[in-house]
């Protein structure tokens, strides 16, 4: 997006982070969704340095706990909420009233296939997106005539650490030694843990998202979703195709 005439504020949420990038030249200021106070305070260091504009945010924080949705504590699921959702909507509402201000916008977040079908194993992200699908939606009819747009990209297999950053969570959250599934949970975490050289076929790499990204943010008219892989796109038609028992023979499956 630099490299198209934006001016990119590209925040992360740990120090280090931050560090890196403003060696590459990024704006980088510290926002976490897992924490209010980075969310204003980054958000009023962009503003004081933008003169008040702000034209995009690109919502894409988000992790995954693994676990069969019996084995997930409420405490998992308000973690997994607070980062994948409440934290989002907490940066989306700040930014709309420099957006209404200056009379336009784009607001993007990032779902995932994920937002359109569930796949076992995954419910704790599967309802985070599921949420992010139906209160994006909702946003997106609320400010049809305020000149800000709001637009869903969802990947699917794209690669990123989300798989080993997603041990920490399992490890914190789910008894699968106490589990009734204990026996399914070794084949979960032989997964879990195969090295990173092992891809999905249809994994792309991040550039993918950014291609849509590109176009979510420079299309005078941009589309409501924006798929990315063919997973995306397959779950997106059987939803729209099949019936519930039907999907559900298919999901099974994987």
């Amino acid at each position: 997006m630099r490299e198209r005439g934006w001016r990119v504020f590209a925040a992360c949420r740990k120090p280090e982070d931050c560090n890196h990038l403003r060696v590459q030249g990024f704006d980088a200021p510290l926002i976490d969704y897992d924490d209010s106070a980075t969310i204003h305070t980054g958000l009023a260091a962009v503003l004081d340095q933008t003169g008040g504009t702000l034209n995009a945010v690109f919502n894409n924080g988000a992790y995954a706990c693994p676990g069969a949705v019996e084995d997930l504590p409420r405490e998992a699921l308000e973690a997994i909420f607070s980062t994948n959702l409440f934290g989002v909507h907490e940066l989306t509402r700040a930014v709309i009233p420099a957006m209404r201000a200056q009379g336009h916008g784009r607001i993007v977040n990032c779902s995932s296939v994920l937002g359109l079908v569930g796949l076992k194993w995954r419910g704790a992200y599967v309802a985070t997106k599921f949420a992010m699908e139906g209160l994006t939606d909702v946003l997106r009819l609320e400010m049809h005539h305020t000149g800000i747009r709001i637009v869903l990209i969802e990947p699917g297999p794209v690669t990123s650490k989300i798989r080993e950053n997603a041990i920490p969570h399992f490890e914190r959250w789910i008894d699968w030694k106490g589990s009734a599934r204990s026996a399914e949970y070794e084949t979960l975490l032989k997964r879990l843990h195969e090295p990173d050289e092992s891809t999905d076929r249809f994994e792309l790499p991040p550039a993918a998202v950014c291609r849509r990204l590109e176009q979510a943010l420079e299309s005078p008219r941009p589309r409501p979703r924006y798929y990315v892989t063919t997973p995306t796109y397959l779950a997106g038609n059987l939803r729209r195709i099949l019936g519930t028992r039907l999907l559900d023979m298919i999901m099974r499956r994987n």
